[in-house]
């Protein structure tokens, strides 16, 4: 079993945004993403899909985009990004996914070896404090991280593959450890995917180790279009 990873697809079937409107990289974009994910992907495989999924500002205009990705191969598993407005109580979540979703809050998930663990985050301290509403934001999106790792010490054999999801980055722009790091440090997490940076002029890799975990962004235009291979197993 593959584990890839993608986010930021920014999808709008059912809604007049698209994404074309800023700039070119995002020209036939899915196109070029689903070429690329139906070179890669096996029935077997597992896709992570690390946030701002769709412009649906409701569970009922979400639906048709989940359609469309579930007609791809292999299972995916998707968490909330700052854009993903349809993204109400995680039961109703989970009542609009198609057979071969999965979503990810105040959880772990298990498919076969591989153990998913994460939330969306948010912005991180740098040089300033932040606003009274991000620090609360912060810290509500630290408290649901711990939840989750929680459960998934819960359920971790010593076989498994663990790999946390966010959608933000879980550090600042200088790559400084925040509390998400943290907690990812103390719970023996070495395979941490995020999304969320977009641009030509976002100066971010696409593949860094610090503190002893490899990070993965994944937005989709810094990408390329292209699924990142997070992991291989047994």
């Amino acid at each position: 079993m593959k584990v890839f990873a993608i986010s930021d697809l920014h999808l709008s079937t059912t809604v007049n945004k698209p994404m074309d409107v800023f700039g070119g990289s995002w020209d036939n974009y899915l196109d070029d993403i689903f070429e690329d994910w139906n070179n890669k992907v096996a029935d077997d495989d597992v896709v992570l899909l690390c946030g701002d999924f769709s412009w649906a500002m409701r569970l009922d205009e979400v639906k048709s985009d989940f359609q469309l990705i579930s007609k791809l191969k292999g299972k995916k598993v998707i968490i909330r990004g700052n854009h993903d407005y349809w993204w109400n109580t995680y039961t109703q979540v989970k009542s609009v996914l198609p057979n071969n979703f999965y979503a990810l809050q105040n959880n772990a998930l298990r498919i076969g070896n591989l153990l998913l663990c994460g939330t969306r985050g948010w912005v991180c301290p740098q040089n300033t404090k932040l606003s009274e509403e991000d620090e609360k934001i912060y810290k509500r999106e630290l408290e649901r991280l711990a939840l989750s790792l929680a459960d998934m010490q819960k359920q971790r054999k010593p076989s498994d593959t663990v790999v946390a999801m966010m959608h933000f980055p879980p550090f600042n722009a200088r790559y400084e450890a925040s509390e998400f790091v943290t907690k990812f440090v103390e719970n023996d997490v070495t395979k941490v995917v995020y999304g969320h940076l977009h641009g030509k002029d976002c100066r971010a890799e696409l593949e860094v180790e610090r503190y002893g975990i490899t990070f993965y962004l994944t937005s989709c235009d810094l990408a390329k279009n292209k699924l990142a291979l997070i992991a291989e197993i047994e």
